[in-house]
């Protein structure tokens, strides 16, 4: 097994094209052809977490924050980045990263949340735009039922919990082969007039190769026509945050109370509560200030983040309550989650690679400590 199996599985579940704009994700460091000895599951890659793929056998380290985020003009080991990388290229580790494809991923890191609070119902709170292809293309009305399934079963016509979704219109089309054609219907030279149905169907984008793949090789014509438009949907299972419902309403203290022993936080802090139960709760693992408003049109009661800055509590605005428990305290079982998908994955598609070879780091990350 190579590190590219690895990354096509991880990929699966979290498209790297999915990922923030901003962000630098995927293979940082080593090559994709190396063998793998081991997995080294991480939150973060520092340099203790190098010295423990070291000692652990373990060549390929996956971790959800990218330890390198933006472009590193010296690598003279003067930054903990610059060392990081310099003792994983020395030992032949290679790095990977998730970070905001995993989070834009419906089981990622805001359902992992969302899971350990028990939410139910749940929603993504901020759903991406412009990630949703439609293609048309036109095809023999007899070539084109086998023409629609191949291209169903390489993904495309999903929508939302539907799935098979088309829309076929039938009309005339005309083409003439010129000299220098092979034309399957219709002979060189001569205009042709064909009774074609025009398919039109949906896809992710990250999904384009493999449709146009399919689109290929199963049409019959010799130029096959075609168009790929981005649509403006909103992607109901792929985005920002996430929003659900407790089991019951319960108190503001008391769901405070149930942030600190779920996310073993000490402290958390909030804006000012409003004397009502809360049930309604809107999720975002990491810096999610941004969402703020995204949760109160939500109607949420409640929002959980973190890295709030002072002048974000105001605008909760006596309409929700706005708690942050912490950056890594909200995404500290990321890498339980990345281990968990890991294991069962090359267990099916892997077995001669021991489930030990996939390690949980056992190191704990936080730069924040409390007095």
């Amino acid at each position: 097994m190579i590190v590219q199996d690895i990354i096509a599985q991880l990929e699966k579940w979290a498209p790297l094209e999915y990922a923030e704009d901003f962000d630098n994700v995927g293979l940082l460091v080593g090559k994709k052809e190396t063998e793998i000895t081991g997995i080294l599951v991480t939150l973060d890659c520092i340099e203790s977490i190098i010295d423990e793929a070291i000692t652990k056998r373990c060549n390929l380290i996956v971790s959800f924050h990218p330890i390198v985020f933006s472009g590193l003009k010296k690598i003279t080991g003067k930054t903990y980045v610059e060392r990081v990388v310099i003792k994983a290229i020395k030992n032949d580790i290679a790095i990977y990263s998730m970070h905001t494809a995993l989070d834009n991923s419906f089981y990622g890191v805001n359902a992992m949340i969302s899971e350990r609070m028990n939410l139910s119902d749940r929603k993504i709170l901020i759903p991406k735009r412009d990630n949703i292809l439609k293609m048309t293309t036109y095809v023999p009305n007899n070539e084109a039922s086998g023409l629609r399934e191949k291209l169903f079963e390489a993904g495309a016509g999903n929508i939302g919990n539907y799935s098979h979704c088309s829309f076929n219109l039938e009309g005339t089309g005309t083409f003439q082969g010129e000299k220098n054609s092979n034309p399957v219907i219709g002979e060189r030279g001569k205009i042709h007039f064909e009774n074609e149905t025009q398919l039109n169907i949906t896809f992710p984008k990250h999904l384009e190769h493999k449709i146009l793949s399919a689109l290929f090789k199963n049409h019959p014509y010799d130029e096959v026509a075609y168009e790929i438009t981005s649509l403006q949907n909103e992607n109901q299972h792929l985005g920002m945050g996430m929003i659900g419902n407790l089991p019951k309403p319960i108190s503001e203290s008391a769901f405070l109370q149930i942030l600190k022993e779920k996310f073993q936080t000490e402290v958390v802090r909030h804006s000012e509560f409003l004397g009502k139960k809360v049930q309604k709760i809107a999720v975002l693992g990491g810096s999610g200030a941004f969402a703020i408003e995204a949760a109160k049109r939500a109607n949420a009661d409640a929002f959980v983040t973190a890295d709030l800055k002072y002048h974000d509590f105001f605008k909760a605005e006596k309409n929700i309550v706005l708690a942050d428990i912490g950056h890594y305290e909200s995404e500290q079982w990321t890498k339980n989650g990345i281990h968990s998908f890991l294991t069962k994955k090359i267990r099916n598609f892997a077995p001669a690679l021991p489930k030990n070879k996939v390690i949980l780091s056992e190191i704990n990350t936080n730069p924040i400590q409390y007095f």
